[in-house]
């Protein structure tokens, strides 16, 4: 007789490696750990080898129990999909997450590239800084998040340059020399503001930040009071009450990365990057970066 892995241990296991042990996973699946403990043994017995061994505190999974793993995640995300469908149950829910540089052009692209895998999940959006999405993820409260590379600490799936320009409000002009050049910016640490102030250094230009914002909205609105400019996304016709200012060097385009969650479907991340890699080669980006040319992986689904 074919063994048969039952649905409910299979869970357990996934819920294990996601949350780092036992405890923790018995404790997102509302159950005790000793009923963890029994699935786990119970995929082990229909397996016929072990699928987790102790690491001093930790708990480390074989090369069986990661194999095992793997196919967890498609019969279970496979079961899932087919509840949705045929008992109507709740749908789910996919989360995205985006930096706040052109996220209204990002957004709808990876919203469409979700809904082609999964026409009937909702999905919901997170706004953050770059290294918060990355956490974000990693901590499985994100499915995908798309963000400037060099804003965190994993590198992800490269999905090309994001444009860069300087803006300021209509007829805003710089103070004579020898002032510096005002400069308004998200506080630091931010990839853009170090790319400013980077820029204006290599060419001699000096620059003082004149306003630090937490998010983009106060740098949009400290820019428009005329307080000094700004470098922003160039994404389409610019910020509402801002004229692009090109009286600058204009920066090359910065990195842009995706990180997706361990388990998230591979056919909605492979269209959701693709999604957003054509967004960028549509504003007249190569595919790397504008500042190197360098080819980026292809994404494959799983077969």
């Amino acid at each position: 007789m074919v063994p048969v892995f039952d649905i409910v241990a299979l869970r357990s296991l996934v819920a294990v490696a996601d949350r780092g042990g036992f405890h923790r996973a018995a404790e997102s699946l509302s159950l005790s750990q000793s009923a963890v403990s029994q699935h786990v043994r119970r995929l082990e017995k229909a397996l016929g080898r072990p699928v987790v061994e102790r690491a001093g505190r930790a708990t480390r999974f074989t090369e069986a129990g990661s194999l095992l793993l793997d196919e967890a995640r498609r019969i279970l995300g496979v079961h899932d999909e087919a509840a949705r469908r045929l008992l109507g149950s709740e749908p789910a829910t996919i989360v995205i997450g985006s930096t706040e540089h052109a996220a209204d052009q990002i957004l709808p692209r990876i919203t469409a590239a979700v809904h082609h895998t999964h026409p009937n999940c909702r999905v919901r959006f997170r706004i953050d800084r770059s290294a918060r999405l990355v956490d974000a993820v990693d901590r499985r409260s994100v499915d995908l998040a798309v963000y400037v590379t060099e804003a965190a600490s994993t590198e992800g799936m490269q999905v090309g340059g994001l444009p860069l320009n300087w803006y300021a409000a209509p007829g805003w002009t710089p103070p004579p020399a020898p002032a510096p050049l005002p400069l308004v910016a998200v506080e630091a640490p931010c990839a853009i503001r170090r790319r400013a102030l980077d820029v204006l250094g290599t060419h001699g230009i000096p620059a003082s930040v004149v306003c630090d914002a937490g998010y983009l909205a106060g740098v949009l609105d400290a820019t428009r009071a005329g307080l000094g400019v700004a470098l922003l996304a160039s994404v389409g016709r610019g910020p509402d009450g801002l004229v692009e200012y090109a009286g600058l060097p204009r920066p090359p385009a910065i990195r842009m990365s995706a990180h997706a969650r361990p388990g998230a479907g591979p056919a909605m991340v492979m269209h959701a990057v693709e999604a957003i890699r054509s967004l960028l080669v549509e504003l007249d980006v190569s595919g790397a970066g504008a500042d190197d040319g360098l080819p980026l992986p292809q994404v494959t689904a799983a077969p």
